[in-house]
């Protein structure tokens, strides 16, 4: 689960020449909120339950992101997870329309998750993603809570979900919704890449922080 990117991978995954430069604009994009949420590195830990040397790591690209972690990230700085994505060169960004081709991407190499945001970029409630997952690609090796709810649809492939340390295999045209407070994860463990649509909303008033 912690190989790095294939370059005979799906669209969208990139090659191996480029890991260093995700994992650099990646790391200076943490360290930037960071530093304009006036928040040090041990606030950061605090704040996230990562190690002061994982936040440090992340920051100068000797440590890619899971998933997982960059949620707490996002909850640590208050900023939607798509603040991570790489901006996009092309004219056509409308304030409430996404065009395919206007799509910015989070590359995981690390995790071999490649995210694809579906909502316009600045906060909102809610945020829609396409997610390719190649074989053995997973969100992190541990369970995540948080406020809100999370929903999706299986587009192609198999997606393990675990919720509450149970599993659940679900195949193309299965869906799914839970509260996000429900300790979660989810992996790839077939041999051909995933597509899910994934939906999260960010605050719900009466489930706690996790």
């Amino acid at each position: 689960m912690d190989g790095r990117g294939n370059t005979n991978g799906p669209k969208g995954v990139p090659t191996i020449e480029a890991d260093g430069a995700i994992d650099q604009r990646l790391g200076e994009t943490v360290r930037l909120l960071r530093q304009r949420a006036g928040l040090s590195i041990q606030d950061v830990a605090t704040r996230t339950g990562l190690s002061n040397g994982m936040i440090s790591q992340l920051e100068r690209a000797r440590a890619m992101p899971s998933i997982r972690t960059l949620r707490l990230l996002s909850i640590a700085l208050e900023v939607p997870i798509s603040y991570f994505f790489e901006t996009t060169d092309t004219a056509d960004v409308q304030q409430y329309i996404v065009r395919k081709n206007s799509r910015r991407l989070l590359r995981l190499t690390a995790s071999g998750v490649v995210k694809e945001a579906l909502t316009p970029e600045g906060k909102g409630q809610l945020e829609l993603y396409e997610l390719t997952l190649n074989p053995g690609a997973s969100s992190g090796t541990d369970f995540l809570q948080h406020t809100g709810e999370k929903a999706g649809y299986i587009l192609s492939g198999s997606l393990r979900l675990w919720l509450d340390n149970q599993a659940h295999v679900l195949e193309a045209g299965d869906s799914f919704r839970f509260p996000s407070i429900v300790p979660h994860m989810f992996d790839n463990p077939t041999q051909q890449a995933a597509r899910v649509i994934w939906v999260t909303t960010l605050q719900q008033t009466d489930s706690p922080a996790g």
